[in-house]
């Protein structure tokens, strides 16, 4: 019995060390797109800048926020994504970060899903420029939001399945 738990515990270590990784990579992968200068320009900060004005105008696209909060969002998330992916990958507050990317891919996908009812004619921004949302789009954000979710569950899960069992308490006699 215990070799079964021991097996278990392995499996679900490697595949909440695939899963974070793969999220990682995507985060990061994310992050660069929307920060990363266009083509034929040298990266200073103001190419970068003018990366982060573009994504702001794909977030505005999505008709939800007012103009502050647009800026505050293109000039933000990059940045998340990268700390985000980051921490997927070393491992670094492993049941937060998983949560953290559960919610942030959970919020994604029903901003998407909202504007795909919609029928607004937009790009995505998930990775940059030139992304239209479509069917294609909202099944990929999709399975990273199961993918991320079931992350989420194994890391909680881990972190229970380290501590030992209570032993059985007899019940009290009644008076």
């Amino acid at each position: 019995m215990t070799i079964l738990v021991s097996s278990n515990n392995n499996q679900r270590k490697y595949w909440l060390l695939a899963g974070r990784i793969a999220l990682g990579i995507i985060f990061l992968v994310a992050a660069y797109a929307k920060v990363k200068p266009q083509a034929g320009m040298p990266w200073s900060a103001g190419a970068i800048k003018t990366s982060l004005l573009m994504f702001a105008m794909q977030v505005d696209s999505y008709q939800l926020l007012s103009s502050g909060a647009v800026a505050f969002v293109a000039q933000t998330l990059p940045f998340v994504e990268l700390i985000l992916g980051i921490w997927l990958i070393t491992g670094i507050f492993v049941r937060g970060s998983t949560l953290i990317t559960s919610l942030l891919l959970g919020g994604f996908f029903a901003v998407m899903v909202r504007t795909y009812a919609l029928a607004l004619e937009i790009n995505c921004g998930c990775f940059g420029p030139g992304e239209h949302l479509g069917v294609k789009t909202l099944m990929r954000d999709g399975a990273l939001l199961s993918l991320s979710i079931a992350m989420t569950v194994l890391a909680f899960m881990r972190k229970r399945a380290s501590r030992p069992l209570p032993e059985a308490q007899p019940a009290l006699e009644a008076r």
